[in-house]
Formats: structure tokens, C-alpha cells, sequence
């Protein structure tokens, strides 16, 4: 497990490389955390390491959004927090993206665990009471 200290945003882009180093050829990351531990802002940074070109944003009411990086590769970023059941999921066509071998972000992934391949990198965003975010990864 790897676990890094987080005191600025300034600070994503150095983890978002140390996360994508440690891939070893995972496509699906899921993330976990609270409302307001930095999920988002840090897919933000994790795209634009990975250079996306688009406009990344909480894709909360659309369900999925879809980024391109130079090479013309697909970043999927989905945000499951609105869906209530398993067939909310499977009606959006979930299984598709999550073995297409295009990288798959997932933020409130626990609704879609019996669907998520095995090797998902979990990856856990947690606020401290002094402000300080600790993101762990494995």
C-alpha cells in the first residue's frame, strides 16, 4: 500500500505520476473517500499528467464522462454516487467501459464492485481534522 501526504494541491501532479507508475497495467482506478476529499481535483490532476485535453469535470449528472489525450486515447471518468441500484449501472452499459482497456476513473465505485475487474487499483482520498488529505493507493 502506498499512502502520501497531501498539504497543497501543488502537491497532485508528483502523485498523480506515482500512480500511474504503479498501474503495471491496470485500467481501472476507483476512488474513495468522503464528500469533499479531493476525488475529483484529484482525477483532475491524474488527467492532465496523463494529458488529456478536455475539460475535466465532476461528471455527477451525466454519469460518465469521456476525455481524449493526444494519442486519441479514451479517459473514461464516471461518478456513481447518484445510482441506486446494480441495474442503474448495467443499463448505462458499465461492464463495456470497464473492460475496454481504455483507462476508467470511478469516483463512489462501491455500487459497481461486482462488476469492476479484479485487479482495480482502489485508490482512498481521507481529510485529516488539520486540513492535511492522505491518498493511498495499492
Amino acid at each position: 500500500m502506498n499512502s502520501v501526504e497531501i498539504h497543497s494541491v501543488d502537491d497532485l501532479p508528483q502523485v498523480a505520476k506515482s500512480v500511474i507508475a504503479s498501474l503495471q497495467g491496470r485500467t481501472v482506478l476507483a476512488f474513495h473517500g468522503g464528500m469533499g476529499a479531493g476525488k475529483t481535483t484529484f482525477i483532475k490532476a491524474f488527467c492532465a499528467e496523463l494529458g488529456v485535453v478536455d475539460n475535466v469535470a465532476s461528471p455527477t449528472f451525466a454519469i460518465v464522462n469521456e476525455y481524449l489525450t493526444p494519442k486519441k486515447n479514451t479517459v473514461y471518468h464516471f461518478d456513481l454516487y447518484r445510482l441506486e441500484t446494480i441495474d442503474d449501472l448495467m443499463n448505462i452499459g458499465a461492464e463495456d467501459y470497464f473492460y475496454s482497456g481504455n483507462i476508467c476513473l470511478i469516483e463512489w465505485p462501491d455500487i459497481a464492485s461486482s462488476l469492476l475487474p479484479a485487479n482495480t487499483m482502489n485508490i482512498t482520498l481521507r481529510v485529516e481534522a488539520d486540513g492535511t488529505r492522505i491518498i493511498q493507493w495499492d
